[in-house]
């Protein structure tokens, strides 16, 4: 399996295969990247231990490459701060346990991936952004169910 490693602090996304770094690709984030993602329209990146949902060829964003948020813990917090009901945070649990795409229309947001249109600066809504020819390499690799992990 494939790992992709993103380092917000760094501006870095890493490409792991077979326990070792094949790739390295400079990224720009969400318009507020620093923090936990908390809700739609925060502009922060998420943090933690996801995976390659969702496939999308005709992005307008060049590729996309969906990222499983929320995650459970995503979605624990959201229940335990009110901001999501427990039949979402069922529906959610549900869908990773089952490694499918989590509900994304939420409080806690979603249709977050990494995807193409440049690294620049940080403008997102969340995504992390590469070059397109960097998307390109990337998509060609990343398989649905990869893990990617999304550290400070």
């Amino acid at each position: 399996m494939n790992i992709i490693k993103v380092y917000k602090g760094k501006r870095t996304l890493e490409f792991w295969k077979d326990d070792s770094l094949n790739r390295s690709f400079k990224i720009s984030l969400g318009f507020s990247p620093k923090g936990q993602k908390l809700r739609d329209g925060d502009g922060r990146t998420p943090e933690g231990r996801y995976y390659i949902c969702t496939k999308n060829k005709q992005s307008k964003f060049t590729l996309f490459l969906g990222i499983s948020y929320p995650n459970i813990q995503d979605a624990e917090r959201g229940l335990a701060e009110g901001l999501i009901s427990q039949d979402e945070f069922d529906l959610i649990r549900l869908s990773i346990e089952s490694g499918r795409r989590p509900c994304w229309e939420t409080i806690l947001g979603g249709k977050i991936g990494i995807h193409g249109m440049g690294s620049s600066r940080d403008w997102t809504a969340g995504c992390i952004a590469l070059e397109d020819e960097d998307i390109m390499w990337l998509w060609d690799q990343a398989e649905i169910g990869d893990a990617v992990e999304i550290y400070e």
